[in-house]
């Protein structure tokens, strides 16, 4: 019997419900980041200790990410969607009202766990309680929620953090899930996927919890802890990477594994794959880093300094929808690459800047790339999906978006930081080398700040004068990181017609054939 869908208004509601577990999964993961000074302030425990309530929800969020597949088939896509959004919402409330760090960390491990299936499963549930014709437009908005949630995330979090208090980035969770939660289970009542119950495989689910628990921490707290120097540090990645040799391993031989890398062996998912980590690990970088320079080096306030970057998500936003419904017209390899060398155009842009830079200039850079963030994440995901099975797409996603966050996010963002950090170092070194108090500039320079008053001495003047270089040391390696990462855009070309050549479809699927 075929299956009936829903049509018009209600149809736009199912998938505006399915899309909302998307975007407050996503949320979370951003929202508390400009909100650690005040929760470490109020529990009465410094930053970096504060800085757990984003480790410990990454680390199990990750762990579960993969798990996904056989989770859906324990339980059944939509009882699992579901009863994921009531306990997130549950744990939710109570991180908002822990009273103490340990508590705010337990809550938000469990929090990140319930969490970690809300992305595939969503994108699941949707391809598949949409008409064939719609399914293209359905994937288009959910891309745009996922464009567009991190750009909000510490947007609003700064928001509910500065005019009420940091509990209120949890509370704001409890709403948007119930709500979600009750559409979907009435919506989809009935129309649950097949169970198939087959054995966990507990070793490799220690060995994977092992694995990624240790990458994560060692990712977030590398950069506090001064990396490889740390005893901590080279014993968490010892540990990571003797788990997850004995994890690939032992997964190998198993008939009912945790993760199921056997679709890796379809080539275009494995390209796709590695594609959109690049990518996303060149978006993140930029995402991270340039909010970070107009706080510290340009004296932007953070709300100011998320306007700044906002306008990313503007293009998607509008036309996500728009792209999703058009993609069958054309050959996917050709709009990846055109969103390739149109991240490159912004980036190129935006390696120009100066510490003169304004505003203005800051979100035209961003405008511009978000033209190619609107034609990147939907193309690549059919192109990466497209000939996956039916049964296998929950699974399948969860891998995905696993790597793309894992790699493109959390490896993304700690790496960004300290290339960042340390081309600074070796640009004030070469600036501070090219200074002399010989030099008439310098002098005019010192004899300008002297005529001042008598505030400025000798000792002032140099501190002020090491203050400018370090201002233009941290503008160098800004741009540094622009041009890498527009070179590197242009370098993963090649890689996306190494894929089978793809026709994008209108029913969210892709039809590939060799050349």
């Amino acid at each position: 019997m075929a299956q009936q869908y829903e049509k018009g208004s209600k149809l736009f509601l199912l998938n505006f419900a399915l899309g909302l577990g998307t975007f407050i999964q996503i949320l979370d993961t951003s929202i508390a980041n400009v909100a650690i000074p005040y929760i470490a302030g109020n529990l009465s425990v410094s930053t970096d200790e504060g800085s757990w309530v984003i480790t410990s929800f990454s680390a199990s969020n990750a762990i579960v990410l993969p798990l996904t597949g056989w989770l859906a088939n324990y339980f059944g896509r939509v009882r699992l969607f579901v009863w994921s959004l009531v306990l997130f919402a549950l744990t939710s409330f109570l991180c908002g009202l822990a009273s103490s760090l340990t508590m705010l960390i337990c809550f938000r491990v469990v929090q990140g766990a319930v969490a970690g299936s809300l992305i595939p499963l969503s994108q699941s549930l949707i391809m598949s309680n949409n008409p064939s014709d719609q399914r293209g437009s359905a994937m288009g908005f959910w891309a745009m929620i996922v464009i567009v949630a991190p750009i909000l995330g510490p947007i609003i979090g700064g928001y509910l953090t500065y005019v009420y208090s940091w509990p209120w980035i949890f509370f704001i969770n409890v709403p948007i899930g119930l709500f979600s939660a009750v559409v979907v289970g009435i919506m989809l009542k009935g129309k649950e996927s097949e169970i198939r119950r087959d054995p966990i495989d507990w070793v490799g689910l220690f060995l994977l919890c092992i694995a990624v628990g240790a990458l994560q921490i060692l990712l977030d707290k590398g950069k506090d802890l001064d990396w490889f120097e740390s005893n901590i540090i080279i014993s968490l990645a010892v540990i990571s990477t003797i788990a997850t040799f004995y994890f690939a391993i032992w997964t190998y031989f198993q008939k009912f594994p945790i993760v199921d890398f056997s679709f890796f062996r379809n080539r275009n998912f494995a390209l796709g794959t590695v594609a959109t980590t690049l990518g996303y690990l060149v978006y993140f970088s930029s995402t991270v880093t340039l909010p970070l320079w107009l706080q510290t080096e340009q004296n932007y306030i953070p709300t100011w300094a998320g306007i700044a970057i906002a306008p990313v998500g503007f293009v998607p936003f509008l036309l996500s929808t728009t792209v999703g419904k058009n993609l069958y017209r054309f050959d996917l390899r050709k709009v990846v690459a055109l969103s390739f060398c149109l991240f490159s155009i912004s980036l190129f842009y935006q390696a120009n800047f100066t510490t003169q830079v304004n505003i203005q200039d800051i979100m035209w850079a961003r405008f511009l790339q978000g033209f190619g963030l609107a034609i990147f994440f939907l193309p690549l995901l059919q192109l990466s999906l497209g000939e996956i099975q039916k049964k296998d797409y929950a699974s399948a996603s969860g891998v995905f978006n696993f790597i793309r966050i894992l790699v493109g996010s959390g490896f993304g963002t700690s790496l960004s930081i300290e290339l960042w950090t340390w081309m600074e170092i070796f640009h004030h070194s070469r600036l501070g080398e090219s200074i002399s108090s010989y030099q008439s500039e310098v002098t005019a320079f010192y004899r300008y700040l002297s005529n001042q008053g008598t505030a400025f001495n000798d000792e002032v003047i140099r501190r002020v004068i090491d203050q400018n270089v370090e201002q233009q040391a941290f503008m160098l390696s800004t741009n540094d990181l622009s041009w890498l990462g527009a070179w590197l855009f242009l370098a993963m070309i090649p890689i996306i017609f190494l894929c089978k050549k793809v026709q994008g479809s209108n029913n969210g699927k892709s039809v590939a054939a060799e050349h």
